[in-house]
């Protein structure tokens, strides 16, 4: 059997549970009793690092610190991995990534392959690389990541992976053109193979909560990070230095940063919503058009509900969660499960610290993990392809989003069908007809 046909067959089998681990080479899942009856599912193990191999040669496209961060994730994940080339729009983004690199990780960029400005993600691509990290601003991701796949390149893609449908779509559609092409992908969405999560979620999957009624989700923190505009600058520029305030270019918080708490419900249930009803609003926040928070009521397509909050407000209550409710018991998702008197029932065993007492996380980072896991699946050859799961979180978020903005309800079928496209008509520095003016509620167009 070749390599496609290898990684082919077993789309399937990987359907329930692809995006927490490259599942053929690092656990059995559920499986099939020999007396015919379904087997209690079986979390997969996570390797601590990937197996030796053939060098795989990686490329980053976008070197700000999330960028930077998973080319060193990516250098973690075992022996044989090189970064090899580095691109971003600003020189200046770029000479930071190469010297952290060449500090904390004793990596050495040449100069002939690093990279600048808008077409910087194509030179990193063509590159001599086998494996691509896409960490650029959420509104480039889809179009990088179609180009990374005509490549015939492995590749992380940071999430969110896109700001619009029209995005969405394509990222869909590449993920599955990867899929055709043997090609492998994993997404940020590190809950999804983070240790305890996934110990969790085998609880759950297990009946340890019964059948799953309900869920509440939270991203409440203080305020990000913002840039203010210096003289010389274009308008193309401010907003690209201060691209998380920016809804073309993050989608605003809700696509950005809660996206990992509504993969976490998706995944628990094994479905997308089907429609949402939300609201929000702007208060504090200094530049850009984006909200300052998000309420919104999802419904799945049997008339369960996710509760989903996010916001960015400094001097207000935190909560970064999920809460998933069953008829007996509930559990955070994430190391716990309840009863409904209040018992925990099950706990996650952290592993024991240097003073031998149970620690707080994980053995491994979970960011360290997506690359481990990864790296594993390519150097085994068993099929990992994320792609689908971290779009559907993404259009689920922005669902969401829609709705907040416009007060109407909105459906996974109009956000399917819908020609949406945020951002300028071509990319180039200089100015550009956005204004920072947040959404009103009953008067935006559908």
């Amino acid at each position: 059997m070749d390599h496609k046909s290898k990684a082919l067959s077993r789309r399937k089998f990987l359907g329930d549970a692809a995006a927490i681990g490259a599942i053929g080479a690092l656990g059995v899942g559920a499986v099939i009793s020999s007396c015919g009856r379904r087997a209690e599912y079986t979390a997969p193990v996570f390797p601590d690092q990937a197996p030796d191999g053939r060098v795989l040669r990686a490329g980053v496209v976008g070197c700000g610190g999330r960028g930077t961060g998973a080319a060193i994730n990516f250098l973690n994940a075992g022996p044989n991995l090189e970064i090899v080339a580095l691109g971003d729009v600003f020189q200046h983004r770029l000479d930071r990534c190469r010297n952290e690199l060449r500090e904390k990780m004793n990596v050495e960029v040449p100069d002939a392959n690093c990279f600048t400005g808008f077409d910087a993600y194509r030179h990193v691509i063509d590159s001599d690389i086998d494996y691509v990290i896409l960490c650029e601003p959420p509104y480039f991701r889809p179009g990088s990541f179609e180009y990374a796949v005509q490549a015939r390149k492995h590749i992380f893609a940071e999430k969110p992976v896109g700001v619009d449908p029209v995005g969405i779509r394509n990222f869909m559609a590449a993920g599955k053109m990867a899929e055709s092409a043997g090609l492998y992908v994993a997404a940020g969405t590190q809950r999804r193979h983070q240790r305890d999560y996934v110990k969790t979620f085998e609880q759950v999957k297990n009946g340890a909560i019964g059948d799953l009624v309900s869920a509440n989700c939270y991203w409440n923190q203080s305020k990000l990070w913002h840039v203010n505009r210096q003289a010389g600058w274009s308008d193309m520029e401010a907003m690209l230095r201060d691209w998380v305030n920016w809804t073309w270019l993050s989608g605003d918080h809700i696509v950005e940063q809660h996206v990992h708490n509504i993969d976490v419900v998706n995944w628990y249930f094994e479905k997308h919503p089907a429609r949402a009803v939300g609201f929000g609003g702007r208060h504090r926040r200094p530049t850009g058009d984006q909200y300052d928070f998000f309420s919104v009521d999802f419904v799945f397509d049997d008339n369960r509900h996710m509760h989903s909050m996010c916001r960015q407000i400094d001097g207000c209550a935190n909560n970064v969660s999920e809460l998933i409710f069953g008829t007996e018991g509930y559990t955070n998702g994430q190391n716990r499960i309840w009863d409904y008197n209040g018992n925990v029932t099950w706990e996650y065993e952290y592993p024991a610290g240097p003073d031998g007492q149970p620690g707080r996380s994980v053995a491994v980072s979970p960011y360290d993990q997506t690359h481990i896991n990864l790296v594993t699946a390519i150097r085994t050859g068993n099929y990992l392809n994320e792609a689908q799961n971290v779009a559907e979180a993404c259009l689920t978020a922005m669902m969401g989003r829609e709705s907040a903005y416009t007060g109407r309800e909105v459906t996974w079928e109009e956000m399917m069908e819908s020609s949406q496209r945020r951002g300028p008509a071509s990319l180039e520095m200089g100015s550009v007809d956005i204004a920072a003016v947040p959404p009103t509620p009953g008067t935006a167009p559908a």
